[in-house]
């Protein structure tokens, strides 16, 4: 069963920063983008997703404040929050909703780690 990773950020670039990044790591897994937080529900409520990566500075709502609101719908996903705005706060507020923290510009490295830890969590969740 493929994996479907949501890439949310409303910069096209680092959406696509971020894509190349995963693919290069996971190539087999899909990846779906949305560019704002209500695109973004908008896809979780139309199809599947695994995991998701968000961006922090966004217009209408900050990432973690989506990421929040995924968390409720969806309890047992893999979310990291991706920024450049490296803060202890924006890191503590992740961690509280259970949420990665991925420094931007988003690399393969930097990348890694989540996503490692989350391929062995959506395995043993459908175990």
């Amino acid at each position: 069963m493929p994996v479907t990773v949501l890439i949310v950020d409303d910069s096209k670039l680092a959406r696509i920063v971020a894509g190349k990044a995963l693919a290069a790591l996971q190539p087999e897994w899909q990846k779906v983008e949305a560019s704002s937080a209500a695109e973004a529900l908008e896809v979780i409520a139309a199809r599947d997703v695994d995991l998701a990566l968000i961006d922090f500075n966004m217009t209408e709502k900050d990432g973690l404040e989506l990421a929040s609101e995924l968390r409720a719908l969806r309890p047992d996903m893999p979310i990291a929050i991706i920024t450049a705005n490296i803060q202890d706060e924006i890191v503590a507020r992740a961690r509280e909703i259970g949420a990665a923290f991925v420094a931007k510009p988003v690399t393969a490295d930097s990348l890694e780690g989540f996503l490692s830890g989350a391929a062995l969590r959506l395995r043993s969740n459908k175990a």
